[in-house]
């Protein structure tokens, strides 16, 4: 009897028991260049664990799992932990999420743990290891071509890592990418890192160019580059040696950065400033031509207004022909072969108007003039375009209004071509004899016509009722309207940063909801890219997609241009074109 009811007092403890799901860390604070210990500690046996995202760490060792049971006293105790090792990507305050576990058909989840990263700290050393440090053998720098350029005068950032002859490299990670703010940039491919020999304070190292960036300063004053800064994973040589004689190696890791740096622009002077200068900064030439001068009324011809040199010329608008009110003139299309080498922007640019006179005669288009600020001279310089005179040979004589209108004067006499033109020279006569309309073919038209309709209005309904109930149909169709009022709209606000990168954030994303038939929570960048890739969409183009989205709520607080604004707007409607092609 005694053993029973030993017995059953076990069963109740082992029922009553309290599950405990907890994470323990090995410290609350630690160093940039510190690892970190978390251990998810159960005391029941659970599955279907889900650890944590672990934003702002990375993961460099684990899980590991222990399992421990034992009986002391007639009492079980059993534990399970799963162990990771992590490495912080960044300083200030991180939060370690909530892990999950289900455990006897429940699910128990961790408290949050927040830790305090701080400044990388000096480690301590085995004093018999007298391996290389990596803070002397690696070093990332910052090259910039120019630190007090003008406003839109180019310079240029070489990023180059330093490293010895006696370390090896075989990854790095970008911690934080630099940033750019007030000035209009480029980065430049580098298909294939190739490493050279160069010195760094007089010693001889290796290095590689791992970024090149063209750079616009769109302000004066002083003007911050944010830093550049890497994770890197390095082999150490030691004083050690294997069995066979040779040098043992050690992983480590070191974080570098190129340093903040301070651009000093000098704004364009004042004195001699054109009244028509929009921005232009270089060296450049300036042409207006008609595709021909001779035509008849009613032909097109097409006049082109361009510039090419070197300087900015993604930066400034082109100036605008004056024609008489006999040629039409339509909106024009604007083309530019313009690359951008480390010297700074290069190529042309050009605006293309069709013209169609109206009437015979000799129209003259005005001369045009386009100013810019010469880097070379330091001063500003006009071209002047010749004028050109347009002959219609034939076609309609103008109006007198229409040849005031186009030379500015007023004539008297009328043209014999309209002297009888008040007379009626055709009648459109009515017979005095009609037919009354009762029992006419269209009084039955008309009677039956309320009979027809109805097949129609059943057919009309039917399908409304199909509509009203394909949910998903009206919810796709409804993200694609939305679409597309979001992007008109972000077109209308392109003066307007603010209101801009709003419409457009929300064009992007009902386009979509529209496209993938997802919701606004299930918008995450990595369940985008899945999705996207899996209907066949090119990398590239997702990737693209996945920045601009990214640089949406960014772009809407940092100081930018009406040219870099347009330039969002039409990389926006070039991706989404490019999806709605590439999607399956």
């Amino acid at each position: 009897m005694k053993k029973l009811i030993f017995l059953l007092l076990i069963s109740v403890q082992g029922l009553f028991a309290q599950v405990q799901f907890e994470a323990k860390v090995s410290k609350q604070s630690l160093g940039l260049n510190e690892r970190l210990r978390i251990d998810f500690s159960m005391n029941g046996d659970g599955d279907n664990f889900s650890p944590p995202s672990f934003e702002g760490f990375r993961v460099i060792a684990g899980p590991s799992q222990q399992v421990s049971q034992s009986w002391i006293n007639g009492k079980s105790s059993f534990n399970k932990t799963y162990s990771y090792f992590l490495l912080p990507l960044q300083k200030g305050a991180l939060t370690i999420k909530q892990a999950t576990i289900e455990i006897n058909g429940q699910v128990y989840k961790t408290m949050p743990v927040k830790i305090n990263v701080t400044n990388a700290v000096e480690q301590p050393r085995d004093p018999n290891d007298t391996q290389i440090s990596a803070d002397e053998a690696l070093h990332l720098v910052a090259e910039v071509s120019k630190t007090n350029p003008y406003i839109n005068e180019p310079i240029t950032v070489v990023y180059k890592l330093y490293f010895s002859y006696n370390i090896g490299i075989s990854n790095w990670r970008e911690l934080d990418k630099p940033k750019y703010n007030d000035f209009w940039s480029q980065n430049i491919d580098i298909k294939q890192l190739v490493a050279e020999e160069g010195r760094y304070n007089g010693e001889k190292y290796r290095y590689v160019t791992l970024r090149k960036t063209v750079l616009y300063p769109q302000k004066s004053g002083k003007l911050l580059i944010e830093p550049l800064s890497l994770d890197i994973d390095v082999q150490l040589p030691t004083n050690r040696r294997n069995i066979f004689g040779q040098v043992q190696v050690v992983e480590d890791h070191k974080r570098v950065s190129a340093g903040a740096k301070t651009i000093s622009v000098k704004a364009l002077p004042e004195a001699g400033k054109p009244e028509d200068f929009s921005g232009a900064v270089g060296r450049f030439t300036f042409k207006v031509a008609p595709s021909k001068t001779n035509l008849k009324s009613g032909e097109s011809l097409d006049l082109e207004v361009s510039v090419s040199g070197n300087g900015n010329l993604k930066l400034f608008t082109l100036p605008k022909p004056i024609v008489p009110s006999a040629l039409e003139m339509y909106d024009p299309v604007h083309n530019e072969q313009v690359a951008t080498p480390l010297s700074g922007m290069t190529g042309k640019i050009a605006d293309k108007y069709t013209i169609i006179p109206q009437y015979k005669g000799k129209y003259p288009i005005k001369p045009m003039q386009f100013s810019y600020f010469d880097l070379g001279s330091k001063t500003y310089k006009t071209i002047t375009s010749p004028e050109i005179m347009i002959n219609v040979m034939e076609g309609p004589m103008a109006t007198n209004e229409a040849v005031a209108a186009t030379t500015g004067e007023t004539k008297k006499a009328i043209l014999s071509t309209a002297q009888f033109k008040f007379i009626k020279l055709k009648t459109d006569l009515k017979s005095m004899k009609h037919k009354d309309f009762y029992g006419s073919g269209l009084f039955y038209i008309l009677s039956l016509f309320p009979f027809l309709c109805i097949p129609v209005i059943v057919l009309f309904k039917k399908k409304k009722e199909a509509l009203d109930g394909d949910l998903v149909g009206n919810k796709i169709r409804l993200s694609n309207k939305l679409a597309k009022k979001y992007l008109t709209e972000a077109k209308n606000e392109i003066g307007n940063k603010g209101p801009f990168y709003i419409a457009l954030e929300k064009a992007m994303h009902n386009f979509l909801k529209a496209k993938l038939n997802i919701e606004t929570s299930e918008m995450s960048k990595d369940n985008i890219k899945v999705l996207l890739e899996s209907r066949n969409a090119n990398l590239e183009t997702v990737k693209d997609f996945i920045n601009l989205t990214e640089n949406c709520e960014l772009a809407r607080y940092a100081p930018s241009t009406s040219a870099a604004i347009q330039q969002d707007y039409d990389k926006a409607v070039a991706i989404i074109s490019d999806l709605e092609k590439q999607i399956s």
